[in-house]
């Protein structure tokens, strides 16, 4: 390889963009490099993991081979489709990046469109499962280039030649003005067949349509609506589609401050989180999504009031034991990188008052009230006539002897009042981007 195209290390956290589909998402840096992907949730194994280490960590580089002389980028409408403009001295390209949606398995597509000239382009393709520890073993068959490790595979076409150096796929090809070569990267599971070659245009067209009429039924049309709606498709990509529940965060260890211990794992369903995002959604017309959510937390949180967790699984999983991935160096040298949330064991009394209201303000919006949801309040209420006494972790997720807060207990109670008015100033206190939360 080349070293002039070496991705040395990830870039700053605000230079990345997202791409996602509901199932997983990717993050892409400002130099066309994807250094971010769970395969094929969400919480899964990383195969693209340089975001917390080195590019030998697994990325997947698409640049030009000349210096880059200026680069802007944004996402295409109302959608999560994102274009990246790079303009080098004689020439100029579009990356169109986006994970596509509606598809049986996840699929990252990548278009290389050349705008002006003719640009050379440089691409480096390094697959590491399990957080960058596993070199796949990969084979070609045709124009199809496989990865496979374990239960994992990943299957790369293109029309461009790609070749094997040092355990890493590369490929060097030039783009002029008016053309378009696309890069579908699709996941299955290793012991079933691929599916059939799909179309990265039809994709891109099918994506954009669900997209656009996802967005189109946003009720908002108060100030800044621009910013509002790019704000709901954020939170929309932060669901699971196969059963409704709402991640608080696509990422892992992305640590409070640079270079420290507090780095923790997010990809899970924080009760607490979810209903500020159900709360959004609702009050701009996505009732959907709090149906599904609702049917996840009646399945998730299904046993004594007492035994609720504040956060679960994608599937409701109950067991999310942590551990510390000793061979990723972390974000920009912040160690440890961890997986799995040791709070999912901690008792936080809020977060009954949180549940409880969200409850509510789906009746307030005009959702059915089932059975099961009418049941739940009463148990959550008839605990809470003794067990808002108890002591707690906290908001913060202390790690450490529980004591008495009075957050949890006002919003703990909360739950027998229901107002709006303490959603709001809930929303207010507690702070939305979990890189921020101590966790310790």
């Amino acid at each position: 390889m080349n070293p002039r195209y070496k991705h040395d290390k990830p870039g700053n956290i605000e230079d990345y963009a997202l791409l996602g589909d509901m199932r997983s998402a990717a993050l892409v840096d400002r130099q066309g490099s994807i250094d971010w992907l769970c395969v094929p949730r969400f919480d899964s194994p990383a195969c693209f993991a340089a975001l917390l280490g080195r590019a030998e960590h697994g990325h997947w580089l698409m640049r030009p081979a000349a210096d880059i002389v200026s680069t802007s980028r944004r996402y295409r409408g109302d959608t999560l489709i994102l274009e990246s403009d790079l303009h080098v001295s004689g020439g100029a390209i579009r990356i169109i990046d986006f994970m596509a949606t509606g598809t049986p398995g996840l699929q990252v597509v990548r278009i290389v469109e050349g705008l002006d000239g003719e640009v050379p382009l440089w691409m480096q393709l390094v697959v590491r499962f399990d957080y960058g520890s596993i070199i796949p073993w990969a084979r070609r068959d045709g124009n199809d280039l496989y990865f496979i490790a374990g239960p994992d595979s990943l299957l790369l076409r293109t029309p461009v030649e790609v070749s094997g150096e040092g355990y890493t796929s590369v490929a060097e090809f030039s783009v002029k003005k008016g053309e378009r070569i696309p890069f579908v990267l699709s996941y299955y599971a290793s012991h079933e067949t691929a599916g059939p070659p799909l179309n990265a245009e039809l994709l891109l067209e099918e994506t954009e349509k669900g997209w656009l009429e996802w967005s189109a039924k946003c009720t908002y049309k108060g100030a800044s609506r621009d910013i509002v709606q790019r704000s709901l498709i954020t939170l929309k990509a932060l669901t699971y589609a196969p059963t409704g529940g709402i991640v608080a965060a696509p990422t892992t260890s992305l640590p409070e401050a640079i270079g420290g211990i507090r780095n923790w794992d997010y990809r899970y369903c924080w009760l607490r989180d979810a209903s500020f995002t159900l709360y959004a959604l609702l009050m701009t017309g996505y009732q959907q999504e709090a149906i599904a959510w609702r049917e996840w937390l009646l399945r998730a949180i299904a046993g004594r009031p007492q035994d609720l967790q504040i956060l679960y699984g994608l599937r409701g999983e109950r067991r999310l034991d942590e551990r510390e991935l000793d061979w990723l160096p972390g974000y920009h040298g912040s160690k440890p990188v961890r997986i799995g949330n040791g709070a999912a064991r901690q008792f936080q009394l809020d977060v009954y008052g949180e549940v409880v209201d969200m409850l509510a303000l789906g009746r307030e919006v005009g959702l059915e009230q089932t059975d099961a949801a009418i049941g739940l309040k009463k148990e959550i209420m008839e605990f809470l006539e003794s067990g808002w006494s108890r002591s707690d972790s906290g908001i913060w997720e202390v790690r450490g002897p529980q004591r008495h807060f009075t957050h949890s207990k006002n919003h703990g109670m909360a739950s027998l009042r229901s107002r709006p008015a303490t959603r709001f100033r809930c929303g207010q206190d507690r702070c939305a981007n979990r890189s921020l939360a101590p966790n310790a």
